[in-house]
């Protein structure tokens, strides 16, 4: 039986690859491990370990690596504790496959630990292209990469023009989508939302009315300009007296500049028909996300998600910097009346057709097969 180490960092991480993780545990010839580490272990990030567990994941370790103030000195520092931690980790489990997500700072530590053990390491979405560092992490990690599960074609080839063995590339979508399309499929108890507004920050308002979703995170290369960013992006929301739903930032350097930019909004507006939440169940999300007028910020679930729902989505600033999109997207800077105006616009527009750029829904059960069956040589060498 081939043992697969799955490492998850943040709620997002969990998401986008929850799928796999359940395909990989149901199959028959892979045992699964999953390690907890960095803001999935943190509760003013959501305390993604929590929802882990209820969903049936039983963690085989928990590593503490932030180290707090969300700075680019604490980044660096929490990415060597985790290469630390997580070596240690996974000398005591002797996984034959790491699993790991994306291009966050874990990732790399995470990559950088395997690697160095001998481990072969598989990574989803390796090769798309966006602003920030995640750009420079995520095409690292291809390097050290044995396998890949790229989530587009265009992604697929960026891999191969990076010197990487076309047999080791596998075109299996993207996990966050088989998600998606099993919430959009269920039209079960919709408590959720019926409560939605029980926790959190902030006025209720129904549901059914138009409204905007604001998710906006940290660009860790514009370090210090974060409270200006968020404060237009809210402003233009209270310009346009919406009813709004707005989510707290992630864990990246930078983080607290939008926290205080969201806490003084707070303080100096009436919260009327806008509430604040720490996080949301992915669940929840994904019917946000299917109800609300516009996504408004710069998470990459408007591009992922939002094309294959069709969610209107006003893209602010860099941070999805030349990532494959589709129609749903309109691209804005950080000035308030463009992206009121953007707003205005997708508002008016409504629904778009879905385009499924990043896979089908089945990503999840594609890697599991796959890992069954597939071998790369630890000794890597570029191919051009």
């Amino acid at each position: 039986m081939r043992k697969i180490c799955v490492v998850i960092g943040s709620r997002a991480n969990y998401s986008s690859i929850k799928s796999a993780m359940t395909a990989i545990k149901a199959h028959p010839e892979l045992h699964l491990d999953v390690v907890v580490c960095a803001s999935a272990l943190i509760d003013r990030y959501g305390s993604a370990v929590k929802l882990i567990e209820r969903d049936g994941f039983k963690p085989a370790a928990q590593v503490h690596m932030l180290i707090e103030g969300e700075t680019p000195l604490t980044m660096a520092k929490s990415t060597g504790l985790g290469l630390l931690e997580l070596a240690t980790v996974f000398e005591q489990l002797k996984p034959d496959v790491v699993l790991t997500v994306g291009d966050r700072f874990e990732t790399m530590a995470t990559t950088l630990a395997a690697a160095y053990m001998n481990i072969t390491v598989a990574h989803t979405m390796g090769g798309e292209v966006s602003g920030t560092i995640d750009e420079s992490i995520r095409h690292a990690v291809t390097k050290f990469a044995h396998l890949h599960f790229p989530a587009s074609q265009d992604a697929k080839e960026r891999i191969i023009k990076l010197g990487e063995r076309a047999e080791n590339v596998y075109l299996v979508g993207c996990p966050r989508i088989d998600l998606v399309s099993d919430i959009l499929k269920d039209e079960g108890d919709d408590r959720e939302m019926k409560d939605l507004f029980s926790t959190g920050v902030g006025d209720s308002f129904d549901l059914d009315s138009k409204f905007l979703l604001v998710s906006q995170h940290p660009v860790t290369t514009e370090y210090g300009a974060g409270e200006d960013q968020i404060n237009a992006t809210l402003e233009s929301v209270r310009e346009l007296k919406m009813p709004a739903i707005v989510l707290w930032p992630n864990a990246d350097a930078g983080s607290d500049d939008l926290a205080r930019g969201m806490r003084k909004f707070r303080e100096k507006h009436s919260l009327e028909q806008i509430h604040f939440f720490k996080n949301l169940p992915v669940s929840t999300y994904v019917k946000l996300m299917r109800r609300t007028s516009c996504l408004v910020g710069n998470s990459s679930s408007g591009i992922r998600e939002g094309a294959f729902i069709g969610t209107p989505v006003v893209n602010i600033g860099s941070r999805q910097d030349q990532r494959e999109r589709g129609k749903n997207v309109l691209e804005v800077g950080y000035e308030k009346r463009e992206i009121t105006k953007a707003i205005m616009h997708q508002v008016s527009h409504g629904r778009y057709a879905s385009e499924p750029i990043y896979g089908d829904g089945t990503a999840g059960q594609k890697i599991a097969d796959i890992l069954v069956h597939a071998q790369a040589p630890i000794q890597k060498r570029i191919v051009y």
